[in-house]
C-alpha cells in the first residue's frame, strides 16, 4: 500500500495563487482529482492526504468537499487562523469533519524568523492538542531553530515536518540545516516528509545522486518509524514526473525491511495524522 501524504489540489486564481510566478508557468491551471486518479492508479497509489496551498478556510472547506467526493483522498491538512482569539471555535467547527486531520501555515513566507515563538501563534498550536490535530511545518532552512523551540514547547504535539525544511540543494550547502534537522529529530513529536525535494534542486538538472545527501541526513535523523512519503503534486511537475518522485523514495528505502518500507509509504502517515486504517 502506499498513502501520497503531500499533494495538493486548487482551480487556478491569479490572485490566490499569486506564488506561481512565470518561471512556474505550467501551473496555472486548475489541479483536480480527476487529474491526479490516473497518475495514481498507474503507480498504484492507494490514496492521498490533500494538503492547503492558500491560506483562507474556503481552502480547507473546498479540499473537504473535495475529499466528500472522492474517497481516496484519505485526509485534509487544511488552514485556519491559529493567531486569531477565536481560534477555538473555529478549531470546534472543523472538528465536526473526520476528513481534516491536520493544519498548516506557510511559516516560510512570514518575515519574521521568530513568528512562531509569537504568543498568538502559540495559542493557536496549543489548541491544536485538544481536537488531535496533526500540524505541518513549513519553513525553510533559516527557521529550524524556530521549529526546535516549537517542538520542545509542545512536547504532546505532533508536528509533521514539510519537505525536509526544503535543504538548500542547488548549491550544495546542507549545513548548518543538516546539524539542525538532526536536532529537530531529537524530539520524538516531530516527524518527517520525504517531499519536495526536486523543486529545490535544479529543475533541469537533477539526479538521484544529488537529493541522496539530503535524503540520507533525513533517514538516519529520522529512522522508518518518522518518515513519511509525499509528492508534492503537482507542484513536484516543475522538475519531475509523477514517476520519478515516487521512485526517488522508493529506492532511498529500497534496502530496508519489507515493514520499514511499509512504514514510509503508508502506515506512518495513518500514525502522525490518525487516520483509519482501511484501505481507499
Amino acid at each position: 500500500m502506499i498513502l501520497d501524504a503531500h499533494q495538493h489540489f486548487w482551480r487556478y486564481d491569479p490572485l490566490r495563487h499569486s506564488w506561481i510566478s512565470d518561471e512556474m508557468a505550467l501551473l496555472r491551471r486548475d489541479f483536480l482529482p480527476q487529474d491526479l486518479a490516473p497518475i495514481y492508479e498507474a503507480s498504484e497509489v492507494a490514496g492521498c492526504i490533500a494538503v492547503q496551498a492558500d491560506q483562507t478556510e474556503a481552502e480547507t472547506a473546498f479540499l473537504l468537499d473535495l475529499a466528500s467526493e472522492h474517497p481516496w483522498i484519505r485526509g485534509v491538512v487544511g488552514w485556519a487562523d491559529l493567531c486569531s482569539p477565536r481560534i477555538e471555535a473555529r478549531l470546534e467547527y472543523w472538528a465536526e469533519d473526520r476528513r481534516l486531520c491536520g493544519f498548516r501555515h506557510i511559516v516560510q513566507s512570514e518575515p519574521d524568523p521568530a513568528f512562531m515563538q509569537r504568543p498568538d501563534f502559540c495559542r493557536g498550536i496549543a489548541a491544536l492538542g485538544g481536537f488531535g490535530f496533526a500540524y505541518d511545518i513549513l519553513i525553510y532552512p533559516h527557521q529550524l531553530e524556530s521549529a526546535i523551540r516549537l517542538a520542545d514547547q509542545f512536547p504532546d504535539q505532533r508536528f509533521v515536518l514539510d519537505h525536509l525544511a526544503k535543504p538548500r540543494l542547488r548549491g550544495g550547502v546542507l549545513e548548518p540545516w543538516a546539524a539542525q534537522l538532526r536536532e529537530l529529530a531529537q524530539r520524538p513529536n516531530v516527524c518527517c516528509k520525504l517531499s519536495g525535494l526536486v523543486t529545490e534542486a535544479a529543475w533541469t538538472g537533477w539526479s538521484y545522486d544529488t537529493l541522496a545527501p539530503a535524503l540520507d541526513h533525513a533517514a538516519e535523523a529520522f529512522g522508518a518509524r518518522r518518515l513519511i512519503y509525499g509528492s508534492d503534486w503537482p507542484v513536484c511537475l516543475l522538475a519531475a514526473e509523477y514517476q520519478h518522485v515516487l521512485g526517488i523514495v522508493q529506492q532511498q528505502i529500497a534496502q530496508w525491511s519489507a515493514s520499514e518500507q511499509e512504514q514510509v509509504l503508508y502506515r506512518n502517515a495513518l500514525h502522525w495524522y490518525q487516520l483509519p486504517h482501511r484501505p481507499a
